[in-house]
């Protein structure tokens, strides 16, 4: 450390990046940022250099690298900060002028509608371009998972796990044969087996062939309440390698759900 540099201890970072602290001594304990030295008191202290590669992890982060690739990218002596800036102010500067020229543009259709006129066909298609640059096609993703009982796997996913409660479809002899339950800022629709398409569920096929990841805003907070409604836990909260905090658990049917939220 150089003579009258700055230093920072873990809180201060934290409160200046947005981490948490969990967050930086996770970073500290996979080698992702170390602090420059601790304090007699075992104090974790970064100083300028460790800012500016906290810097570099939270523009890859946004980028959407993971951290064994934030690693890797960070320890190669060719990786260009001041061109990663810039790189990342360019894509800045694009979305806001995309956004600037569709606002423009509505407007002036606006102003169009208000005399009474109707925006000729280019003018829809220009506007429609300009929106594809600032959203891409899909606009929405649901999940599907395949079960036998869908009312109790219903009812268990909403007051074990927390999962907003959607409707249940029946047919006309009452079984039920839909449900939906809501997760974030997705769907999961729960569908019947169906054998005829090789849908089968957990239970019937003795595995699980896949996990349902959901985010939540505190792992432990979940956790404990999942616990307390009896919930069948495969392990406990863990930090994972791969830069999430998680839990496991499974349904009444065998389906492995993991809850978790990113460390940074």
């Amino acid at each position: 450390m150089a003579p009258g540099e700055a230093v920072y201890k873990v809180g201060e970072l934290a409160r200046a990046s947005g981490l948490t602290i969990r967050t930086l001594r996770y970073y500290d304990r996979i080698g992702l940022l170390r602090p420059t030295r601790r304090t007699g008191g075992g104090h974790r202290v970064y100083g300028e250099g460790e800012v500016r590669r906290l810097y570099r992890i939270l523009l890859m982060r946004g980028a959407g690298l993971s951290l064994g690739e934030i690693g890797r990218a960070l320890d190669d002596p060719g990786w260009d900060l001041p061109g990663a800036v810039r790189g990342h102010l360019s894509s800045l500067d694009g979305r806001l002028a995309a956004a600037h020229r569709l606002r423009d543009r509505l407007s002036a259709m606006a102003a169009t509608l208000d005399r009474a006129d109707v925006p000729t066909a280019v003018e829809f298609f220009e506007a429609m371009e300009e929106m594809t640059m600032l959203d891409s096609a899909v606009r929405r993703r649901v999940s599907i998972l395949v079960y036998d009982d869908i009312e109790a796997v219903h009812g268990h996913l909403v007051r074990v796990f927390g999962l907003g409660a959607g409707p249940l479809a029946h047919d006309d002899e009452g079984r039920c044969v839909h449900g939906e339950v809501d997760a974030g800022d997705g769907v999961i629709w729960l569908h019947r087996e169906a054998p005829e398409y090789g849908l089968e569920s957990p239970r019937t096929l003795g595995a699980a062939t896949a996990t349902t990841a959901v985010m939540v805003e505190s792992v432990d907070e979940h956790h404990r309440r999942a616990v307390a409604e009896g919930a069948e836990i495969v392990y406990p909260p863990v930090d994972q390698p791969y830069g999430y905090r998680e839990y496991s658990a499974r349904d009444p049917e065998g389906g492995l759900w993991s809850f978790m939220a990113p460390l940074g």
